[in-house]
């Protein structure tokens, strides 16, 4: 699914990234066209327009199950799974029946990809000028993630006006696109949106509470040998579920929607929670908090290292580099109330730091546990 767990707070969630894929496809044709028809077609070649729109159709298949929730393991980036994918049979011949070149498409799916020794153009301008089209502020996919997932989840915060969006746009061989000033609220409801959609979709507590079980669950796994990260590529969410049950890792809690709660929340701050942004240094202090737990509370708490988990966001940007052409100056430089301030504010009020537990841990103790957390904090600065 494209939202992973989403469906437990949203039951609407329940769309896929084929669907998604389709749609990211059709805006990318409809972008195309938009920017030939501004004069683009001078510098792109037949062979790399097709391998573009196949990179956008394809963009999405080597996501495994809870791709974005598992970024900080020690995982493959979906990037490089569907570069791979692209590279071989049979998708790379159906690129090529297509009209397309599968070095090409894996290469404008991959920034990292190593293109040395592959079948991509000397002037490596087309392919940046692709790669910053499929993503980018104002990309299809973007596009199409934003209205897809509000429209499913029922809320009214990603809609976007997509008609109005292209007519705004205008190519430019470098920078990809550049936008006229009637765009500037495009940008806008584009970087709001895609706040709102944070606060309330896509970080919402719960969420947060279901993939940082299963996060931890497969760390776990992956540290104790008891899960080969070859394992995990490839899956559907169905088959994934199926694999931690045959691995007996404990994920029957979040498939039923059981999910833990958060006996602590704080606004991230670096200088107390910068020591916490490395998930290796999280798990050594989920130790230490579940020992100062059970030094105050008593071992007959029930708490232990599996009934506890410390979850921070990963870091999130809402700034865009798009070049205003009729102002002749950059998004950050308009007229726009996208300052700095008003980012890291933005930012600060999405990055909380929570401390989840086992809900039948908390029960009475909730507040003692809170200010049990809230002293072992203190102890990071």
């Amino acid at each position: 699914m494209q939202l992973g767990p989403a469906f437990h707070v949203y039951p609407g969630a329940t769309h896929t990234r084929a669907s998604h894929s389709f749609g990211v496809y059709h805006l990318a044709k409809r972008l195309m066209i938009r920017l030939a028809e501004q004069g683009a077609d001078e510098w792109l070649s037949q062979e790399g327009v097709i391998s573009f729109l196949c990179a956008a159709l394809l963009h999405d298949l080597g996501h495994f199950p809870f791709t974005h929730s598992l970024k900080e393991l020690p995982l493959k980036a979906h990037e490089s799974l569907t570069a791979e994918i692209i590279l071989s049979e049979p998708v790379k011949s159906l690129v090529i029946k297509a009209g397309g070149n599968p070095d090409f498409t894996a290469a404008i799916v991959d920034n990292e990809l190593d293109i040395k020794g592959l079948d991509v153009p000397d002037d490596k301008k087309e392919l940046s000028f692709y790669r910053k089209l499929l993503s980018g502020t104002l990309d299809p996919d973007k596009l199409d993630y934003l209205n897809r997932d509000a429209r499913c989840c029922g809320v009214p915060y990603g809609a976007q006006d997509v008609d109005f969006i292209l007519s705004c746009l205008h190519p430019h061989p470098v920078r990809g696109t550049d936008i006229d000033e009637r765009g500037i609220t495009s940008v806008e409801s584009i970087l709001f949106s895609k706040y709102l959609m944070y606060r309330t979709v896509y970080w919402h507590r719960s969420v947060r509470s279901a993939t940082a079980m299963i996060k931890k669950a497969v760390l776990s796994a992956l540290e104790t040998g008891l899960l080969a990260p070859d394992e995990l590529y490839h899956l559907d969410d169905q088959s994934f579920f199926k694999l931690m049950e045959r691995k007996k890792l404990r994920f029957n809690a979040v498939k039923d929607g059981q999910l833990y709660v958060p006996a602590a929340e704080f606004h991230f701050n670096n200088k107390i929670h910068g020591v916490l942004s490395e998930i290796s240094m999280r798990t050594k202090f989920e130790k230490s908090l579940v020992k100062a737990i059970s030094g105050e509370l008593g071992k007959t708490c029930g708490i232990s290292e599996e009934k506890l988990i410390i979850d921070i966001p990963e870091p999130i940007s809402f700034e865009s580099d798009l070049f205003i052409v009729d102002n002749d100056c950059f998004f950050s430089k308009s007229s726009s109330v996208f300052k700095k301030e008003m980012i890291n504010a933005m930012v600060k009020s999405l990055r909380i730091v929570r401390v989840f537990i086992d809900p039948e841990i908390l029960q009475d103790q909730e507040k003692k546990i809170l200010q049990i957390t809230q002293k072992w904090l203190q102890l990071l600065v």
